[in-house]
């Protein structure tokens, strides 16, 4: 595998077994889309789980002006 494609799957979150799962399927393309395709996903789903607490993080700061609590 190139330095280049492994640097950027480093870069992309993926640890040492995910890279090297994904250096054993080079050969086949398919497998290799699925892979990242989950990668992605639990990415995504990272995200998604802290936009959650961001929002709560938001709500509460709104309830606190809105109440006029003070810390």
């Amino acid at each position: 595998m190139k330095d280049s494609i492994k640097q950027n799957l480093f870069d992309a979150g993926c640890n040492e077994e995910f890279i090297k799962t994904f250096a054993d399927c080079i050969g086949d393309r398919t497998e290799c889309e699925k892979l990242l395709a989950a990668h992605r996903r639990k990415l995504l789903d990272e995200v998604h789980k802290k936009e959650e607490n961001i929002s709560c993080l938001d709500y509460l700061v709104f309830m606190m002006k809105k109440e006029g609590l003070q810390q």
